[in-house]
Protein backbone atom coordinates (compact mmCIF):
# COMPACT_ATOMS: atom_id res chain seq x y z
CA UNK A 1 0.00 0.00 0.00
CA UNK A 2 1.38 3.77 -0.84
CA UNK A 3 -0.26 6.37 -0.07
CA UNK A 4 0.49 9.84 -2.39
CA UNK A 5 -0.70 13.45 -1.59
CA UNK A 6 -1.29 15.45 -4.81
CA UNK A 7 -0.86 19.13 -3.77
CA UNK A 8 -1.82 22.71 -5.50
CA UNK A 9 0.43 25.37 -6.76
CA UNK A 10 3.39 26.39 -4.39
CA UNK A 11 5.03 29.66 -5.01
CA UNK A 12 7.15 30.84 -2.53
CA UNK A 13 6.95 35.10 -2.98
CA UNK A 14 6.03 38.02 -1.91
CA UNK A 15 3.62 37.91 1.35
CA UNK A 16 4.30 33.95 1.70
CA UNK A 17 7.92 34.56 1.26
CA UNK A 18 7.62 37.87 3.51
CA UNK A 19 5.78 35.98 6.36
CA UNK A 20 8.61 33.12 5.81
CA UNK A 21 10.98 35.70 6.64
CA UNK A 22 9.54 37.50 9.77
CA UNK A 23 8.02 34.67 11.01
CA UNK A 24 10.20 31.17 10.09
CA UNK A 25 11.02 29.49 6.81
CA UNK A 26 8.89 26.79 8.03
CA UNK A 27 5.96 28.57 9.27
CA UNK A 28 3.28 28.22 6.47
CA UNK A 29 3.86 24.60 7.47
CA UNK A 30 2.82 25.13 11.06
CA UNK A 31 -0.64 23.46 11.25
CA UNK A 32 -0.67 21.01 7.91
CA UNK A 33 2.87 19.72 7.70
CA UNK A 34 2.51 16.38 9.51
CA UNK A 35 -0.13 15.47 7.09
CA UNK A 36 2.01 15.75 4.37
CA UNK A 37 5.03 14.27 5.96
CA UNK A 38 2.54 10.97 6.30
CA UNK A 39 2.68 10.54 2.82
CA UNK A 40 4.24 7.84 1.33
CA UNK A 41 5.35 9.99 -1.71
CA UNK A 42 4.35 14.00 -1.42
CA UNK A 43 3.95 15.87 -5.06
CA UNK A 44 4.71 19.52 -4.84
CA UNK A 45 4.38 21.85 -7.66
CA UNK A 46 6.62 24.35 -7.44
CA UNK A 47 5.89 27.06 -10.30
CA UNK A 48 9.11 29.50 -9.11
CA UNK A 49 12.97 28.68 -8.99
CA UNK A 50 15.60 29.32 -6.37
CA UNK A 51 18.32 32.32 -7.62
CA UNK A 52 21.50 33.39 -5.23
CA UNK A 53 20.15 37.08 -6.32
CA UNK A 54 16.71 37.00 -5.14
CA UNK A 55 15.43 40.30 -3.70
CA UNK A 56 14.32 40.61 -0.41
CA UNK A 57 10.53 39.71 -0.67
CA UNK A 58 7.74 42.82 -1.07
CA UNK A 59 4.44 41.37 0.28
CA UNK A 60 2.27 44.18 -1.75
CA UNK A 61 5.09 43.80 -5.17
CA UNK A 62 2.79 44.26 -8.59
CA UNK A 63 6.13 42.02 -10.41
CA UNK A 64 4.89 39.14 -12.08
CA UNK A 65 8.57 38.29 -12.42
CA UNK A 66 9.54 35.72 -9.43
CA UNK A 67 12.07 33.67 -7.42
CA UNK A 68 12.71 32.54 -4.39
CA UNK A 69 15.15 32.38 -2.01
CA UNK A 70 17.64 29.43 -1.95
CA UNK A 71 17.30 29.34 1.79
CA UNK A 72 13.27 28.77 1.26
CA UNK A 73 14.40 24.97 0.35
CA UNK A 74 14.20 24.55 4.08
CA UNK A 75 9.99 24.81 3.95
CA UNK A 76 10.34 21.96 1.34
CA UNK A 77 12.75 20.09 3.08
CA UNK A 78 10.12 20.12 6.54
CA UNK A 79 7.34 18.66 4.51
CA UNK A 80 8.82 15.73 3.35
CA UNK A 81 9.03 16.46 -0.50
CA UNK A 82 9.69 13.52 -2.83
CA UNK A 83 8.63 14.73 -6.05
CA UNK A 84 8.21 18.50 -7.91
CA UNK A 85 6.51 19.41 -10.59
CA UNK A 86 8.22 21.98 -12.99
CA UNK A 87 5.34 22.74 -15.60
CA UNK A 88 4.89 26.10 -13.98
CA UNK A 89 3.99 29.24 -15.77
CA UNK A 90 7.25 31.11 -13.76
CA UNK A 91 9.90 28.88 -13.80
CA UNK A 92 11.97 30.64 -16.13
CA UNK A 93 11.29 34.24 -14.66
CA UNK A 94 14.85 34.40 -13.06
CA UNK A 95 16.39 33.10 -15.93
CA UNK A 96 16.43 29.59 -17.41
CA UNK A 97 20.14 29.39 -15.32
CA UNK A 98 18.39 29.51 -12.04
CA UNK A 99 15.65 26.67 -12.88
CA UNK A 100 18.80 24.10 -13.98
CA UNK A 101 20.18 24.93 -10.84
CA UNK A 102 17.24 24.51 -9.21
CA UNK A 103 16.70 21.02 -10.55
CA UNK A 104 20.48 20.36 -9.34
CA UNK A 105 18.85 21.40 -5.92
CA UNK A 106 16.19 18.76 -5.92
CA UNK A 107 18.14 15.75 -7.16
CA UNK A 108 20.60 16.96 -4.34
CA UNK A 109 17.85 15.82 -2.08
CA UNK A 110 16.81 12.62 -3.67
CA UNK A 111 13.88 14.07 -5.21
CA UNK A 112 12.08 13.32 -8.63
CA UNK A 113 11.35 15.63 -11.21
CA UNK A 114 9.24 15.88 -13.79
CA UNK A 115 7.27 18.10 -16.44
CA UNK A 116 10.08 20.63 -16.57
CA UNK A 117 13.72 20.18 -17.69
CA UNK A 118 17.19 21.07 -18.32
CA UNK A 119 16.24 20.77 -21.81
CA UNK A 120 13.64 19.23 -23.73
CA UNK A 121 14.64 15.64 -23.96
CA UNK A 122 14.83 15.63 -20.19
CA UNK A 123 11.37 17.75 -19.60
CA UNK A 124 9.33 15.44 -21.37
CA UNK A 125 10.86 12.36 -19.76
CA UNK A 126 8.29 10.82 -16.94
CA UNK A 127 9.63 10.03 -13.36
CA UNK A 128 9.46 6.07 -12.05
CA UNK A 129 9.58 5.18 -9.25
CA UNK A 130 8.36 1.59 -6.75
CA UNK A 131 6.51 2.36 -3.70
CA UNK A 132 6.06 -0.98 -1.70
CA UNK A 133 5.85 -2.38 -4.89
CA UNK A 134 3.91 -0.18 -6.38
CA UNK A 135 4.70 0.99 -10.22
CA UNK A 136 3.91 4.86 -10.38
CA UNK A 137 4.88 7.48 -13.27
CA UNK A 138 4.24 11.21 -12.95
CA UNK A 139 4.58 13.05 -16.15
CA UNK A 140 3.12 16.73 -17.14
CA UNK A 141 3.37 19.94 -19.33
CA UNK A 142 2.44 22.96 -19.74
CA UNK A 143 -0.54 23.97 -22.14
CA UNK A 144 -0.59 28.29 -21.98
CA UNK A 145 2.67 28.99 -21.85
CA UNK A 146 4.26 31.80 -22.16
CA UNK A 147 6.69 30.56 -24.88
CA UNK A 148 9.65 31.77 -22.65
CA UNK A 149 8.73 29.29 -19.96
CA UNK A 150 8.99 26.37 -21.98
CA UNK A 151 11.86 24.03 -22.63
CA UNK A 152 13.91 23.78 -25.99
CA UNK A 153 15.74 21.30 -27.32
CA UNK A 154 19.19 22.76 -25.50
CA UNK A 155 17.54 25.09 -22.66
CA UNK A 156 16.09 24.46 -19.57
CA UNK A 157 12.13 25.29 -19.01
CA UNK A 158 8.61 23.56 -18.57
CA UNK A 159 7.25 20.36 -21.20
CA UNK A 160 5.22 22.17 -23.76
CA UNK A 161 2.01 19.77 -24.12
CA UNK A 162 1.35 20.97 -28.04
CA UNK A 163 -1.06 18.98 -29.68
CA UNK A 164 -0.70 16.40 -26.66
CA UNK A 165 0.54 13.43 -28.84
CA UNK A 166 3.94 12.53 -26.98
CA UNK A 167 1.60 13.00 -23.97
CA UNK A 168 -0.57 10.48 -25.13
CA UNK A 169 2.40 8.03 -26.41
CA UNK A 170 4.32 8.21 -23.07
CA UNK A 171 0.81 7.57 -21.33
CA UNK A 172 0.72 4.54 -23.55
CA UNK A 173 4.39 2.88 -23.36
CA UNK A 174 3.62 3.14 -19.29
CA UNK A 175 1.04 1.41 -18.86
CA UNK A 176 2.39 -1.19 -20.80
CA UNK A 177 5.44 -1.58 -18.94
CA UNK A 178 3.43 -1.82 -15.55
CA UNK A 179 3.16 1.13 -14.50
CA UNK A 180 0.33 4.03 -13.17
CA UNK A 181 0.88 7.31 -14.87
CA UNK A 182 -0.19 10.28 -12.64
CA UNK A 183 -0.22 13.00 -15.28
CA UNK A 184 -0.38 16.45 -14.34
CA UNK A 185 -1.45 19.99 -16.78
CA UNK A 186 -0.68 23.34 -16.46
CA UNK A 187 -3.83 24.61 -18.09
CA UNK A 188 -5.36 27.87 -18.87
CA UNK A 189 -6.27 29.65 -15.37
CA UNK A 190 -10.11 29.83 -15.23
CA UNK A 191 -11.08 31.70 -11.23
CA UNK A 192 -14.38 28.89 -11.03
CA UNK A 193 -15.37 25.47 -9.86
CA UNK A 194 -16.39 24.06 -12.98
CA UNK A 195 -13.79 23.45 -15.66
CA UNK A 196 -14.32 24.99 -19.10
CA UNK A 197 -15.23 22.97 -22.28
CA UNK A 198 -12.01 22.74 -23.41
CA UNK A 199 -10.92 21.44 -20.44
CA UNK A 200 -13.19 19.16 -19.74
CA UNK A 201 -12.68 17.68 -23.08
CA UNK A 202 -9.09 17.97 -22.89
CA UNK A 203 -8.22 16.65 -19.48
CA UNK A 204 -10.77 13.13 -20.30
CA UNK A 205 -9.17 12.84 -23.86
CA UNK A 206 -5.86 12.19 -21.84
CA UNK A 207 -7.82 9.87 -19.18
CA UNK A 208 -8.62 7.88 -22.30
CA UNK A 209 -5.43 7.01 -23.26
CA UNK A 210 -4.66 5.20 -19.82
CA UNK A 211 -3.81 7.50 -16.76
CA UNK A 212 -4.63 6.84 -13.52
CA UNK A 213 -5.11 10.15 -12.28
CA UNK A 214 -5.31 13.69 -14.57
CA UNK A 215 -4.77 16.61 -12.42
CA UNK A 216 -4.83 20.33 -13.41
CA UNK A 217 -1.64 22.18 -11.63
CA UNK A 218 -2.17 25.49 -13.01
CA UNK A 219 -5.44 26.54 -10.98
CA UNK A 220 -5.10 29.05 -7.84
CA UNK A 221 -8.92 28.86 -7.53
CA UNK A 222 -9.88 24.84 -7.10
CA UNK A 223 -12.21 23.54 -9.18
CA UNK A 224 -14.36 19.89 -9.52
CA UNK A 225 -13.61 16.36 -10.33
CA UNK A 226 -14.99 13.52 -12.80
CA UNK A 227 -14.67 10.21 -13.84
CA UNK A 228 -13.55 8.72 -16.94
CA UNK A 229 -13.65 4.94 -16.93
CA UNK A 230 -11.37 4.28 -14.11
CA UNK A 231 -9.57 7.35 -14.42
CA UNK A 232 -10.08 10.18 -11.56
CA UNK A 233 -9.77 13.89 -12.59
CA UNK A 234 -9.33 16.74 -10.49
CA UNK A 235 -9.60 19.76 -12.70
CA UNK A 236 -7.64 21.71 -9.90
CA UNK A 237 -6.62 21.45 -6.50
CA UNK A 238 -5.83 25.29 -5.55
CA UNK A 239 -3.00 26.97 -4.24
CA UNK A 240 -0.96 25.21 -1.54
CA UNK A 241 1.65 27.80 -0.35
CA UNK A 242 0.59 30.79 -2.41
CA UNK A 243 -0.41 34.53 -0.69
CA UNK A 244 -3.75 34.97 -3.03
CA UNK A 245 -6.06 35.82 0.59
CA UNK A 246 -9.24 35.72 -1.71
CA UNK A 247 -7.38 37.83 -4.37
CA UNK A 248 -7.94 38.51 -7.13
CA UNK A 249 -11.59 36.67 -6.66
CA UNK A 250 -13.08 35.13 -3.33
CA UNK A 251 -12.41 31.66 -2.88
CA UNK A 252 -8.86 31.79 -3.76
CA UNK A 253 -8.19 30.81 -0.16
CA UNK A 254 -9.50 27.61 -0.33
CA UNK A 255 -7.52 24.26 -1.49
CA UNK A 256 -8.31 20.64 -1.91
CA UNK A 257 -5.44 18.77 -1.93
CA UNK A 258 -6.31 14.40 -2.89
CA UNK A 259 -4.44 12.04 -0.66
CA UNK A 260 -4.63 9.03 -3.02
CA UNK A 261 -4.44 5.05 -1.86
CA UNK A 262 -2.59 2.67 -3.88
CA UNK A 263 -2.71 -0.73 -3.47
CA UNK A 264 -1.78 -3.72 -5.87
CA UNK A 265 -1.04 -1.40 -8.50
CA UNK A 266 -4.52 -0.12 -8.11
CA UNK A 267 -6.12 3.33 -6.77
CA UNK A 268 -8.24 2.03 -4.58
CA UNK A 269 -9.27 5.60 -2.31
CA UNK A 270 -9.13 9.46 -3.02
CA UNK A 271 -9.55 11.43 0.55
CA UNK A 272 -9.94 15.30 -0.22
CA UNK A 273 -7.71 17.03 2.53
CA UNK A 274 -9.81 20.51 2.38
CA UNK A 275 -7.64 23.81 3.64
CA UNK A 276 -8.00 27.73 3.99
CA UNK A 277 -5.39 30.12 3.93
CA UNK A 278 -4.17 31.90 6.71
CA UNK A 279 -2.08 34.73 6.86
CA UNK A 280 -0.89 34.72 3.36
CA UNK A 281 0.78 32.18 3.69
CA UNK A 282 -0.38 29.33 6.21
CA UNK A 283 -2.75 26.66 4.90
CA UNK A 284 -4.78 24.86 7.93
CA UNK A 285 -7.66 22.42 8.10
CA UNK A 286 -11.03 23.66 7.44
CA UNK A 287 -13.45 23.74 10.05
CA UNK A 288 -16.45 21.00 9.78
CA UNK A 289 -19.09 23.34 8.63
CA UNK A 290 -16.55 24.86 6.04
CA UNK A 291 -15.28 21.93 4.89
CA UNK A 292 -19.38 21.01 4.30
CA UNK A 293 -19.76 24.42 2.56
CA UNK A 294 -16.68 23.88 0.61
CA UNK A 295 -17.78 20.01 -0.61
CA UNK A 296 -21.29 21.18 -1.59
CA UNK A 297 -20.17 23.00 -4.05
CA UNK A 298 -17.36 21.31 -5.25
CA UNK A 299 -19.63 18.52 -5.83
CA UNK A 300 -22.29 20.61 -7.03
CA UNK A 301 -20.07 21.87 -9.91
CA UNK A 302 -19.13 18.44 -10.66
CA UNK A 303 -22.46 17.65 -11.60
CA UNK A 304 -23.42 15.66 -8.43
Amino acid sequence: MTTLIMTGTTALVRATAYRMEKNGLTYPAQDIGPILRDADILHITNEISFADDCPFPDPGGGNLQFCSDPKYMALLEEIGTDVVELTGNHVNDWGSLWLEKSIGMYRDRGWGVFGGGVNLSEATKPYQLISNENQIAFVGCNLPGPESAWAKESSPGAAPCGDYSWLYDEISSLRQQGYLPIVTVQYNEYYQLNPSESQARDFKNIARTGAAIVSGSQSHFPQGFAFEGDTYIHYGPGNLFFDQMDFPVVGTRRAAMDRLTIYDGRIIGTELITTMLEDWSRPRLMTPDERSQFLMELFSASGW
